[in-house]
């Protein structure tokens, strides 16, 4: 099924006389349990694809279904308590509230949903989340007390409270060391993987995008590639000098 349907979305900003498209015509679907990297330069309207897909922005002309439901004629209202319900994000500022422990910054999102959610069941879900993300022993810390991939951590816990069909992430290793990234990034596959959600990672680095099993490349505006990470890796093992560029150092 389905989770995710484009059918030629379009997102153009206009500025004073001045009409700037960013978005050009983008058609792709995603299933539900899929983990996608879009993956793109800056400036290449991935990110104002991510905005549409989270419903934080709305397109120009074109379609958007999400889990069977119409989006593109919903008003901002609409767009807000469909987030709630089914979106959770994950971004590469932290956004965390100081001085607010990593427990009450878990629990912050049930505030502003629909669901009747009881003080003590969001607890337990908070401290459920803050263990399952290995911080179970620090979740009455501060942020400051907390590294920055603890931080993240508590993050991943947060966005996914609201118990969301889709999660996405928004660089989400770019204020972290190289070892620190592939604990996170592991533990968004592991997500994926165990609790069957629907995972975007969106990013500029390939490194990054190779975490998941498909990814979606977007340039100038438009899906220039869309591949699963496998047929992708046996195309640069197949390519002349693909092998024999690793084997000698070739690829830097």
């Amino acid at each position: 099924m389905h989770l995710i349907e484009l059918h030629d979305v379009c997102k153009t900003y206009h500025m004073g006389q001045l009409d700037v498209p960013v978005l050009k015509g983008i058609t792709l679907t995603v299933a539900q349990g899929e983990m996608v990297a879009l993956m793109g330069a800056s400036g290449s309207g991935k990110t104002t694809l991510m905005n549409i897909l989270g419903c934080l922005d709305h397109s120009s002309s074109g379609e958007y279904w999400l889990d069977g439901e119409e989006i593109s004629t919903l008003s901002a209202d609409g767009r807000a308590l469909l987030r709630n319900r089914k979106i959770g994000f994950v971004f590469q500022t932290f956004n965390l509230l100081a001085r607010t422990s990593a427990l009450d910054n878990v629990i912050m999102p049930l505030t502003y949903t629909n669901e009747d959610v009881s003080d003590r069941e969001a607890r337990q879900r908070a401290i459920q989340l803050l263990q399952q993300v290995g911080l179970g022993e620090r979740m009455h810390h501060d942020p400051a007390q907390l590294s920055g991939g603890q931080q993240q951590r508590v993050a991943i816990a947060r966005a996914l409270i609201n118990r969301p069909s889709i999660l996405f992430a928004d660089e989400p290793t770019g204020n972290l060391d190289s070892h620190t990234s592939q604990e996170v990034l592991q533990m968004f596959q592991q997500l994926n993987r165990e609790k069957g959600i629907t995972i975007i990672l969106v990013t500029h680095d390939a490194g990054v995008a190779h975490h998941a099993k498909r990814v979606i490349r977007i340039s100038d505006g438009r899906i220039v590639d869309d591949a699963l990470v496998a047929e992708q890796n046996a195309a640069v093992a197949l390519s002349p000098g693909g092998l024999s560029g690793s084997a000698s150092g070739g690829v830097q």
